[in-house]
């Protein structure tokens, strides 16, 4: 890099720095603006905290009694009153509170939330008591406990609440100081100003400061990611090989986090590898067992039928290594699995493939839709009582493949389909295949890391039976090769 004709040191242009003295006049206005935002901003919230603790009083001493007593008195059942979700809203908003709140107002709203864990518990044997049909007498007992422990709440809300005032005005106290001590720091500030002024001879501010506020600049961008922030040259002699260091660092660290990510990736495609490999054994056995059955049996056709089922099952489960393959290839695997596993539950299961063969020379990633049938039939159809359906559907809609595996078992309750979700969210496959869910989290991350696409599988469930839907781009055999060359 050519060394600029206009290039001088900071030693040369030192004389001119009085002049930024200048600006010194605005550090006691901004400490005074920003305190006076900061108390403000304090202020504020304590306001909204007392507020919302207000509006508690009235659910903890009226409402939460008042549904108690529509249940004693048979007026709701507990599925008909609010009682519970009264409770989960106190505790919701204490414990938000209580993260906002400083040390001295928290212990309040501490022994609140443990006194409300009490009310809960009063209201749970309220609960016992209707289902074990103890006499209205002594429900009407606890609820007089329910009353005492929410009065008790009640006043801790009002001890928070003269806290938080009394911290209100010790930050307006502060306020007032802080005002007056920076407006004597702003005369003190002035004077000195101008007498230095008077003696200065050159300006140095903009030509320093410019170069500086580049290298700012740049580090804070290349601290947030941004890689390919680059700094001007510069014409200050000091500044000059730090811009060029910091370039240099950039870059190396640009290679560096392409090659960890890249790494990372080929990590992850080799640990999903590994898991597709684990075929259930038990499969096999039973398969194995199913096919002498039959043998002995002299069930000749129903021999040769398992036998050429479970041969194409593992050839297009292994499939010479290759990742990808047609969309026919991956319903013939899911056609053999499907036969194999009817045989053993010939009375409970019934399906359906809907994949039409025009679609079939696409490609895509194998073992998709394999993983999903089986988790409908162990995870819906098997545990429900008469069984049920499973259907396979596939279609081209607007460059994409979309594919669905429906059944109609028993489906998941809200918690376990939130808990799913979630899981898949994570990215983190599960560990046993017990646990449930384990084909479905480890397909949405290979569509995930080969599709290079955030959207999840698409669940949907209820006591009909569960959907699991998910959309990948359309291929063909020749893009997947192009493909894999290049980031071979």
């Amino acid at each position: 890099m050519a060394r600029n004709k206009k290039e001088r040191s900071i030693l040369g242009q030192i004389t001119d720095l009085s002049h930024r003295l200048v600006f010194m006049l605005m550090i006691p206005i901004v400490i005074s603006l920003v305190m006076m935002l900061f108390y403000a901003g304090k202020y504020h919230n304590s306001i909204d905290r007392m507020e919302t603790v207000a509006n508690l009083k009235t659910v903890v001493n009226e409402d939460i009694p008042g549904s108690g007593w529509n249940i004693v008195s048979g007026r709701e059942t507990i599925d008909e009153s609010r009682i519970y979700s009264q409770i989960r809203k106190v505790n919701d908003t204490i414990e938000s509170i209580t993260e906002q709140t400083d040390e001295e107002s928290r212990l309040s709203l501490i022994v609140a939330r443990r006194t409300m864990q009490t009310l809960e518990n009063y209201v749970d044997r309220i609960r016992d008591n209707i289902k074990n049909d103890v006499p209205v007498v002594e429900n009407e007992a606890v609820l007089e406990e329910v009353r005492g422990v929410a009065s008790l709440v009640d006043s801790m809300f009002t001890e928070y609440i003269e806290k938080e005032i009394n911290s209100a005005e010790r930050m307006s106290l502060s306020l007032r100081l802080w005002v007056l001590l920076t407006a004597v720091a702003e005369v003190l500030i002035i004077i000195v100003a101008l007498v230095v002024r008077n003696r200065s001879v050159k300006a140095t501010a903009a030509s320093v400061r410019l170069p500086i506020e580049r290298l700012e600049e740049a580090a804070s961008r290349i601290a947030e990611g941004s890689l390919d922030a680059k700094i001007e040259d510069t014409n200050v002699t000091e500044l000059r090989n730090l811009t060029i260091q910091v370039n240099t660092m950039a870059d190396r660290l640009k290679e560096m986090m392409k090659k960890s990510s890249q790494d990372a990736r080929n990590l992850r495609k080799a640990e999903l590898r590994t898991l597709q490999a684990q075929i259930n054994p038990h499969f096999l056995y039973n398969t194995l067992d199913a096919i002498v059955w039959k043998a002995e049996a002299g069930e000749k056709d129903e021999v040769i039928h398992l036998t050429s089922a479970l041969s194409d099952f593992f050839r297009i489960s292994l499939s010479s290594g290759a990742d990808w393959i047609p969309i026919s290839q991956e319903k013939k695997h899911i056609e053999g699995y499907l036969k194999i596993q009817q045989t053993r539950y010939r009375d409970i299961m019934d399906y359906e493939i809907d994949i039409p063969d025009d679609i079939g020379e696409y490609y895509i990633l194998k073992l998709l839709l394999q993983p999903l049938v089986e988790n409908a039939l162990y995870h819906g159809i098997k545990i429900k009582r008469g069984g049920g359906t499973i259907k396979v559907s596939g279609r081209l809609e607007d460059g994409y493949l979309v594919f669905c595996v429906k059944d109609t078992g028993l489906g998941m309750s809200p918690e376990q389909l939130h808990d799913l979700k979630e899981r898949m969210k994570k990215g983190q496959p599960t560990v046993s295949v017990g646990g449930g869910g384990f084909g479905l989290v480890n397909v949405n991350m290979r569509i995930r890391l080969y599709y290079n696409q955030a959207d999840d599988l698409k669940i949907e469930s209820d006591a009909e039976g569960t959907s699991v839907t998910f959309k990948v781009p359309c291929r063909t055999g020749e893009e997947i090769y192009e493909n894999e060359s290049v980031s071979g």
